[in-house]
């Protein structure tokens, strides 16, 4: 029998600890014992790179934010995916 645990059960986990991290952190942005948990730092790409072809046009860009819920959501992500 092989084992649940690999790599994109991992993945998963983590992406989902990210996107509910993320989602706790906005909600809590408001209110003031739990505003800290919106913290963080953004970077990426701040203006799309824009590639006209004539009749395709592309927009490329990308911007990443971490918060402190965040982390706490990849945290949990991991302790879950060390207790499957």
């Amino acid at each position: 029998m092989r084992s649940a645990k690999n790599g994109w059960t991992l993945l998963l986990l983590v992406l989902a600890g990210v996107v509910l991290g993320g989602f706790i952190g906005s909600l809590t942005e408001g209110i003031s014992g739990l505003s800290w948990l919106n913290y963080g730092q953004a970077f990426g790409i701040e203006t799309p790179i824009i590639l006209d072809l004539g009749i395709l046009v592309l927009t490329f860009g990308m911007t990443i934010r971490i918060t402190i819920a965040s982390i706490v959501g990849i945290v949990l992500a991991i302790l879950v995916y060390r207790w499957i």
